[in-house]
């Protein structure tokens, strides 16, 4: 005879009925049969603690690989994350994995509680898995794309839902960099290999990300020699075009260089 503690439940029983409570989800279990793993044991107390979350993770993680994506519901939400059950092909929840805060959305995250709750679906990436300590880590931002690492357009797309002036094309001289990245921009243009660095269109986004200046190499193609570097700071984002002998490498190790350099 053993005691097996309310949070040593697997998910699986809560994510079938969520609108019990869990007394009522353990009450319901009185007389059936379910597999679980002693985790703790006093030969001298006569104490015997059990967890069917233990049970599960011996057989099903070795199902799942870093790079894997599921199905999950969220089970809870915490101020660093949200824990998640994952979903398997039988349709039942078996394993729980982490969310970080870090890794719930692209965009700057005040409370993880604005964007998830308790019985949402979602879709998540394994990134990491301790199998020592029964622990996975997952992602939801990793399955989309980093707006800031693609054009202006997709940051800000033109689909008739945001202001016509959101998005505009203006001579470089015509249009005031972000405070901080003049300084950089001029810095950059005395490196070796690069020609020309100049402002070419600017864009307003619906909410405020970052109010600290962030500086991209996007990963669209060059034209010819010319690269497109994306600053952001507050709503305001700003598109670069930079022509260069350098690859994109290069050109990421002369960014490295001038951010160092400038305070």
């Amino acid at each position: 005879m053993g005691f097996l503690p309310f949070p040593q439940l697997s998910p699986t029983h809560s994510c079938k009925e969520p609108q019990k409570t869990i007394q009522e989800i353990a009450k319901a279990l009185i007389g059936t049969i379910i597999s679980v793993k002693v985790i703790h044991a006093n030969e001298e107390k006569r104490k015997l603690i059990f967890s069917e979350k233990e049970a599960l993770w011996s057989k099903f993680s070795q199902q799942v690989n870093v790079g894997d994506i599921f199905e999950a519901r969220v089970g809870s939400v915490e101020d660093y994350g949200a824990f998640v059950h994952l979903r398997f092909s039988d349709g039942c929840y078996h394993l729980t994995g982490l969310v970080h805060v870090s890794e719930v959305s692209w965009d700057l995250v005040q409370d993880v509680r604005d964007i998830l709750n308790k019985g949402d679906e979602v879709k998540v990436k394994i990134t990491k898995i301790d199998r020592e300590k029964s622990r996975i880590t997952l992602s939801i931002k990793q399955l989309e794309e980093d707006p800031l690492l693609e054009t202006l357009d997709k940051v800000i797309p033109q689909d008739g839902s945001v202001a016509s002036d959101s998005l505009s094309t203006s001579n470089s001289y015509d249009i005031e960099p972000l405070p901080g990245l003049g300084t950089i921009l001029e810095e950059l243009q005395q490196e070796d290999g690069i020609f020309d660095v100049r402002i070419t269109r600017q864009g307003f986004e619906k909410r405020v990300v970052s109010q600290d200046l962030q500086l991209w190499l996007s990963n669209a193609p060059p034209i010819g020699k010319q690269f497109i570097l994306l600053a952001r700071a507050g709503r305001q984002v700003q598109e670069i075009q930079l022509t260069s002998s350098l690859d994109q490498e290069g050109i990421k190790a002369a960014l490295q260089i001038v951010l160092a350099r400038v305070p």
